[in-house]
């Protein structure tokens, strides 16, 4: 009799509440649709797509077109079905059995599914008591548990909080083992590891189409990284991993990235308010957040949830979640939407 693969009963997959929200606030998702110039774009590309045929093997078009941009070469580039796909290849190709593979906690909880998957050890590093990382604690940690890779989220999710350039290059150089940085929120944060590139063969850099440039519905993502991480990270992903129709509209976001500006400054003013709000309401602390998201505490933390959906307003509750105790993540809406959260929370 066929059973699953062993360890597989100790995880748990990935979801999320799947309800039909009037106010989606729960995924982090740029909250409106492309702007209308680069969607026309998109389409108008795609309308030429012979969907006939298979997509490019290996995304040179798209690899030369973000390598140029970053000053690097095609074979510095990884492309995937979002930055999920590149990072869980990223633990395949560099992780395996004997091996661990350590990250701050709490952080995208991905990390340590990946890391099982991959027959490697997980080794969370809990963050200090405001989120931050403890650059210290996490490469004894590496050192303790012979780590083949540390994952870095920053912007970090769920918490919103930072790790300045300089501490990540403190990690970077005083280890061994490869430092992949998850910039997913790089956007709305503004600073990049990526000039340590050139520096240090150990590190890569991922981001993602996802967040702020609202390709959640195509999954795109890319890697950065020396030409060796990148040939071994391509033995991992399976032949035409990423579809045409994603490649298309990826390649023309990119190209097309000024189109975003206004609705990123937008996002910024927005969650500058939603914290100046939200702060002066009793019983709430808002952390620090350079991201699209906040994440907020209260011990009242799971009234506010029941009292968001009783609006139709979702968002991600945290509140019963090691290391999130009494925490929820709220999205940064449109300026209406934002209303509708302070108005409730107001209550």
């Amino acid at each position: 009799m066929f059973t699953p693969r062993l360890g597989l009963e100790t995880l748990k997959a990935y979801s999320v509440e799947e309800s039909n929200w009037r106010i989606r606030l729960d995924a982090n998702e740029r909250p409106a649709d492309l702007p209308p110039a680069v969607k026309a774009k998109i389409l108008e590309k795609l309308a030429a797509l012979p969907f006939n045929r298979y997509p490019e093997l290996s995304a040179q078009s798209l690899k030369t077109t973000i390598g140029t941009d970053f000053g690097l070469a095609a074979a510095n580039v990884v492309i995937g079905n979002g930055s999920s796909e590149i990072l869980e290849a990223v633990c395949y190709a560099f992780g395996g059995a004997g091996r661990s593979i350590v990250y701050p906690s709490p952080s995208f909880s991905m990390y340590g599914i990946y890391a099982k998957l991959a027959d490697s050890r997980p080794v969370p590093v809990e963050l200090t008591a405001d989120y931050t990382v403890d650059a210290d604690k996490l490469l004894a940690a590496a050192r303790e548990n012979a780590a083949g890779i540390i994952l870095l989220c920053n912007p970090n999710n769920p918490t919103g909080t930072v790790m300045p350039p300089e501490q990540v290059e403190y990690i970077v150089k005083s280890t061994q083992s490869l430092v992949v940085v998850d910039e997913a929120y790089h956007e709305f944060y503004g600073k990049s590891s990526v000039n340590l590139l050139n520096k240090y063969t150990n590190l890569a850099i991922a981001r993602t189409f996802s967040k702020a440039y609202g390709l959640a519905a195509a999954r795109a993502g890319y890697l950065l990284a020396d030409e060796a991480i990148v040939r071994t990270i391509g033995k991992v992903l399976l032949p035409y991993n990423v579809n045409a129709l994603t490649l298309t509209a990826a390649e023309t976001v990119f190209g097309m990235r000024g189109a975003f500006a206004d609705s990123l400054a937008e996002n910024r003013r927005e969650r500058e308010r939603l914290t100046a709000v939200l702060s002066a309401v009793p019983g709430i602390t808002v952390y620090p957040s350079q991201t699209n998201f906040l994440l907020i505490k209260s011990e009242q933390a799971a009234v506010l949830a029941d009292r968001l959906s009783a609006r139709g307003i979702g968002i991600r509750d945290f509140s019963k979640v090691p290391g999130l105790l009494g925490c929820i993540r709220i999205t940064v809406g449109t300026p209406a939407e934002n209303d509708a959260v302070l108005e409730a929370v107001s209550l």
